[in-house]
């Protein structure tokens, strides 16, 4: 249970700071998310809130 930036990211920053379990961080190139602790808002919030912040719909199931 996690979720994945793909290579459409343009490194806005938008999905960091919504992150409730700090899962997400800049990569090299793009912004990650760390599959060990990303538990997809469930327990903090209805929908995954890095989805709904993201302006270019970069962040899908991983």
């Amino acid at each position: 249970m996690a979720m994945k930036i793909t290579e459409e990211c343009i490194s806005c920053g938008a999905c960091e700071p919504e992150c409730p379990t700090q899962s997400i961080s800049q990569g090299d190139t793009i912004y990650v998310i760390d599959a060990k602790t990303c538990v997809e808002c469930v327990g903090h919030f209805d929908k995954q809130q890095c989805v709904a912040s993201c302006p270019v719909d970069c962040i899908v199931k991983a």
